[in-house]
């Protein structure tokens, strides 16, 4: 398994994406796979780089392995911050329109909704989030 840490601030977002990106591109991901990954790792990371330390800045680490029959990409998110486990919020009413919807939750509805696996952790005072997502050719 791959890792990258960075400091979990906004400006690092391109340097994971570009991370787990080269992953993909390296087992031949189609890009529409490879597309709802990126919509993840950004909705997940940015979540942690807003909330998990705030105010103060914490690092972030990013894992990355493609492997296993069938072939699937594991991406796993861990932070030091708050302990905060995001599937426990009731997902939104996505048949409200914009205006009647309570702010919040939607991008972890599309995450839930988008990868084959998401599970959360506390492990070692760590915020340990997983996706999983079966790569189709």
């Amino acid at each position: 398994m791959k890792e990258i840490t960075v400091p979990a601030v906004l400006e690092e977002l391109d340097r994971v994406l570009e991370f787990v990106n080269g992953e993909l591109i390296a087992c031949g991901c189609p890009v529409k796979t490879q597309m709802q990954l990126d919509i993840a790792v950004e909705e997940l990371y940015v979540n942690i780089a807003r909330y998990a330390y705030h105010p103060e800045i914490g690092n972030a680490t990013v894992r990355c392995t493609v492997g296993g029959d069938p072939l699937q990409v594991t991406v796993q998110f861990l932070d030091g911050g708050k302990p905060y486990n995001p599937l426990l919020n009731e997902d939104p009413n996505v048949t409200l329109t914009a205006e009647e919807r309570s702010i919040g939750g939607l991008g972890i509805y599309m995450v839930k909704k988008s990868m084959d696996e998401i599970e959360y952790q506390y492990l070692e005072e760590k915020n340990v989030l997983t996706i999983r997502k079966k790569i189709l050719n």
